[in-house]
């Protein structure tokens, strides 16, 4: 009997997990898809005593998660960013956003501010930097505890824009102290976000959000009720308010900040999308949802009806926050 030829194995063309699709895999997919080992055995994910702290962590707040799905990996960033493409995007954002400074501050904008207005910027402006950093917090725990490596970079790379708000938020404040030294810029910031009405709202829903351990849960509190809220209200509504107070330059950041916000509902919308697919995540998803939007509300109408000329900007916010909810299925 002829001795038997051991079987040559062909070799693959790309990389294993991605040669079902029968075409050549993008840079995104190659640099972005299947790469949290900790899922490789989800029971045990850092190959350590299965009994140590993290280990049980991992098990409760990602495996023991009410949202399922079969294949987390199966997500998609509809912008397919990467490290790459990020730092080419927000070097132009950042370029930008410098720019409006060394423009502004040339013309003598902040010179012309009315002191009723700094008086607001000092009260509902230069306090957001700690809202902000909530934010960063919020989004860097989704990146630590997600089911897979591409919404763990979605939420990396919102992380780092939170960190960028927080960036912007700082230098006005150094810049607005410098012009109005004796309007608190920089030293009452921590104060009036601890005690002042307006923002306690706010501190509620992100201290409540940044304890929403089970990573399902984090995503909806941050990225479906905090973020929304923060955005409807700081970002539209203060930067309505602002232009209407000849504040073009904060009119122009809020909308700069806007532009990396609308991405961040894209990936957020995508994955509620790809969650939906499952059989009762709907109502997962909408129970949190509903958990922490009496919070949101009572938060924007404590900001909102603090904002001069104010009538029917704390309504807006509300609404387009459900607007938000309703596109992804779920109000």
């Amino acid at each position: 009997m002829p001795e038997q030829q051991p079987e040559i194995l062909k070799p693959l063309k790309t990389w294993s997990h991605l040669a079902g699709s029968r075409r050549r895999p993008s840079e995104y997919e190659i640099v972005s898809t299947n790469l949290h080992y900790h899922m490789d055995n989800p029971d045990n994910p850092w190959e350590l005593d299965p009994d140590i702290h993290m280990a049980q962590w991992y098990r409760q707040y990602r495996n023991e998660s009410p949202l399922k799905h079969d294949d987390w990996d199966a997500f998609r960033d509809p912008d397919q960013l990467i490290y790459r493409t990020y730092n080419l995007l927000q070097d132009g954002q950042e370029t930008y956003v410098m720019g409006l400074f060394d423009q502004f501050n040339e013309r003598g904008h902040d010179q012309m501010l009315s002191p009723e207005w700094v008086a607001t910027l000092a009260r509902l402006y230069t306090p957001a930097r700690y809202l902000f950093h909530a934010l960063q917090l919020g989004s860097a725990y989704i990146h630590q505890m997600a089911p897979s490596s591409t919404i763990t970079n979605c939420a990396t790379y919102q992380t780092a824009d939170s960190l960028r708000w927080v960036t912007h938020t700082a230098y006005r404040t150094k810049e607005l102290s410098k012009t109005w030294p004796d309007a608190g810029f920089g030293d009452n910031e921590r104060q009036t976000w601890e005690s002042d009405a307006a923002w306690q709202g706010f501190r509620e829903l992100a201290e409540k959000a940044l304890v929403a351990w089970d990573w399902g849960e984090s995503f909806v509190a941050i990225n479906l009720v905090l973020k929304p809220a923060v955005e409807e209200a700081l970002l539209v509504q203060m930067g309505d308010t602002a232009r209407s107070q000849g504040d073009t330059l904060l009119g122009l950041l809020t909308q700069a900040q806007l532009r990396d916000a609308e991405r961040h509902r894209r990936w957020a919308g995508a994955l509620v999308k790809m969650a939906l697919e499952t059989e009762g995540n709907e109502a997962v998803l909408k129970g949190w949802v509903e958990q922490y939007m009496p919070m949101a509300d009572a938060a924007i109408d404590a900001y909102c009806n603090a904002l001069p000329e104010s009538e029917g900007a704390s309504a807006a916010a509300r609404d387009a926050v459900r607007d938000f909810h309703a596109q992804l299925g779920l109000a």
